[in-house]
């Protein structure tokens, strides 16, 4: 019973993310590789055909592998992530919310963009074709 109950519990997780993947793929302030790489760590965990799906899929199979094995996260979303969050803390800085509110909530944004930035942009040249 536990173990159907763990499948439940990772194949809950990889839908909610899966479906949140394609309000992204529509909406363009919410992103999508995000929750694919959520849905396919879950999916690893409690449905491994979804997992194959997601990993052989032509455009965000190689950015999951990517992310995996190298932590890469390509610029362009680096800088789209960015700008998000810059728009996102000046709303915050012009709102109402008390001030602890709006440092620590642009603190972690800030901390959250530093990450971001440290991250490798491609693979190492050993795996990555392209170089």
């Amino acid at each position: 019973m536990a173990v159907i109950l763990r499948i439940l519990v990772w194949r809950s997780i990889a839908v909610l993310a899966l479906i949140l993947g394609i309000i992204g793929l529509l909406l363009p302030i919410m992103p999508t590789v995000p929750f694919l790489l959520v849905a396919a760590w879950a999916g690893g965990k409690g449905w491994p055909v979804l997992e194959e799906k997601l990993l052989s899929h032509p455009k965000y199979g190689p950015q999951i592998i990517a992310w995996r094995q190298h932590g890469v996260v390509r610029r362009r979303p680096k800088v789209i992530a960015s700008v998000m969050m810059c728009g996102s803390a000046t709303g915050l800085s012009l709102s109402p919310a008390p001030m602890l509110v709006k440092l620590t909530v642009i603190g972690i944004m800030l901390a959250v963009a530093t990450w971001l930035w440290l991250r490798p942009e491609t693979a190492p040249a050993a795996d990555n074709p392209n170089v």
